[in-house]
């Protein structure tokens, strides 16, 4: 009997995969070839209504999109995500496109590289790992406009914007370059932000 006992102890017991510290995060993000990151905690995000109200009022994939708003949480539920988390990663991509069109697919292409990271990242222990892409999502050629018919629900991934996140007084904190450009020849500063708990 005390075998039996013994036995479904054992068996209960699950393996977890142990968080790699710092270093671990590191290689991580080297072996998909992400070079150009900063770590930065949670709290200094700035969360904006003024960043929601340009969603609203002036971006064109308002309601077109089944990851940005109003598909999105609250402002207020966004700046509490936040909170929840201890680290963050800044992902800074810099490009210039020749066609505004070009602009999607380069994006498109890096998030889902970005995708494989978070996988990684998850599986290394880190179960709140959360990616928000620096572009919108774009996972499909046609998007299905809201989260319940969206065809890729595991791959869609909001925008920080789309999560009230104002990106240009956050990522200047680390020191990154952003600023409002005038035409796409223009090289953009792009940033994607991995959520790390």
């Amino acid at each position: 009997m005390p075998e039996k006992h013994a036995r479904s102890k054992t068996a209960r017991r699950r393996t977890r995969p142990a968080k790699s510290g710092l270093k671990g995060l590191e290689k991580l993000f080297a072996k998909r070839g992400f070079s150009d990151y900063r770590f930065l905690d949670p709290a200094e995000i700035v969360v904006a209504e003024w960043v929601r109200m340009k969603c609203l009022y002036g971006c064109r994939e308002y309601g077109k999109n089944a990851a940005c708003p109003p598909n999105a949480p609250s402002v207020d539920a966004c700046a509490r995500f936040f909170r929840e988390y201890k680290r963050a990663a800044v992902f800074h991509f810099a490009k210039a496109v020749e066609r505004p069109e070009d602009r999607h697919a380069w994006g498109r292409k890096v998030n889902l590289e970005l995708l494989k990271l978070e996988e990684d990242v998850f599986k290394a222990g880190f179960v709140k790992a959360f990616l928000l892409f620096f572009d919108s999502c774009g996972i499909c050629l046609e998007c299905a406009a809201s989260r319940t018919a969206c065809k890729e629900p595991r791959l869609s991934r909001p925008t920080p914007d789309a999560f009230a996140m104002d990106v240009y007084s956050t990522v200047r904190k680390l020191g990154y370059p952003i600023a409002v450009l005038s035409d796409y020849k223009q090289e953009m500063n792009r940033y994607a932000f991995l959520l790390i708990d």
